[in-house]
């Protein structure tokens, strides 16, 4: 919903109905996450993208359905199905798609949604897509309170419970019940859309590298935080594209930080000073991947030092050096890449391969 988030708003306060299409559900070779949106509005304009333009024109059709009737709809498309093949599906995968209508009678709670969205905070929306009864029902949820009704308290109760961990981490997909919240049931299907604030990304050391990785990283989606004790080089005319540039010991400013699983560190400094301290701190944290610059003689001392200092080999073993993927990077930029490659393959899991290379799925899949 957030790539059609605006467009979405300015259709919801013209009082005219629009319909937004969300994919729910993939397999195999899909082009789009679930979670991509596409709206069409009654003026008949398309925004957005589910399919990366394979089956756009059948789904602007399904939308301009539902804007006229009213009723949700809810289509599978993939290579098995001789309509989706005409359409344009030629990539393999499948993937299940969600229409509804959205006005302020359809959904009342839509403007304390985008607000928390606008503003990064943590909310997702749990919509039943699929069921007997509820369909095109919302429960807006944040850490503290709810909104909206998905017809009965129970059913509430249990969606609201358990979206909470869903949007702790930041995680998209589905929750069954039965009709009346039993856990135990599957007639409902509730697609939970999380909006979680964007994950974080901490790069040490005020240097050069450090101005490509924080542009790589703001491409990529990450909040990102650029830390040296240095305040000639730990400025914001050097790191535009940081969120934040600030000025303090890494290790001192990393120890007052909120570090969850998403968070993902870039040790820049190969300076023993700088780096170990910081190094020790980071390996306190369930961060996602602490990647540390150096060359291998570099690391060795940088090991020694940190086994003098406690740390285990398990520990050690976290630590991605030298940092990035073998690219043959020379410059910044280029070395960014690299940097940003391994941060996706230690998210996904993939080979690091040349696909041409490679047999089986293209993309696998791996909860976040």
């Amino acid at each position: 919903m957030k790539e059609v988030l605006e467009e979405l708003v300015v259709a919801y306060e013209s009082g005219e109905p629009s319909a937004l299409a969300t994919v729910v559900r993939t397999w195999r070779s899909a082009p789009r996450p679930a979670g991509a949106s596409m709206l069409v509005t009654a003026t008949g304009e398309a925004v957005g993208s589910i399919s990366g333009g394979c089956v756009e024109g059948a789904v602007y059709e399904l939308g301009g359905d539902v804007i006229r009737d009213g009723e949700a709809r809810f289509e599978t498309y993939g290579i098995s199905d001789d309509d989706a093949f005409a359409v344009g599906l030629t990539c393999g995968g499948i993937l299940e798609v969600y229409v509804e209508q959205v006005t302020p009678t359809t959904w009342p709670e839509l403007p304390d949604l985008v607000a928390s969205v606008r503003a990064d905070q943590p909310v997702a929306v749990a919509t039943v897509v699929k069921g007997p009864e509820h369909v095109g029902r919302h429960l807006v949820v944040w850490p503290d309170r709810r909104a909206g009704d998905l017809g009965s308290t129970r059913l509430n109760d249990a969606v609201g419970d358990d979206v909470i961990g869903l949007l702790e981490s930041g995680t998209t997909g589905f929750l069954h019940y039965g009709t009346d919240g039993e856990r135990r049931g599957d007639e409902l299907e509730i697609f939970v859309s999380s909006f979680a604030p964007k994950p974080r990304m901490f790069v040490f050391g005020a240097i050069d590298f450090a101005a490509a990785v924080a542009r790589v990283g703001k491409f990529l989606g990450f909040h990102v935080t650029v830390c040296d004790a240095r305040e000639i080089f730990a400025t914001r005319k050097r790191f535009p594209d940081a969120d934040e540039v600030i000025i303090d010991w890494p290790h001192r400013w990393l120890a007052t930080q909120h570090v969850d699983s998403r968070t993902v560190m870039c040790v820049l400094t190969h300076d023993p000073k700088f780096d170990v301290p910081v190094l020790i701190e980071a390996l306190k944290t369930p961060a996602a991947y602490i990647g540390a610059m150096g060359s291998r003689r570099t690391h060795e001392d940088r090991v020694e030092r940190l086994r003098e200092a406690g740390v285990s080999q398990d520990d050690l073993d976290r630590i991605k050096s030298p940092i990035g993927l073998d690219l043959g990077a020379r410059t910044p930029e280029e070395t960014a890449i690299s940097i940003a490659a391994e941060i996706v393959q230690s998210h996904w899991g993939g080979s690091g391969k040349n696909l041409f290379t490679t047999q089986g799925a293209i993309h696998p899949g791996a909860p976040r």
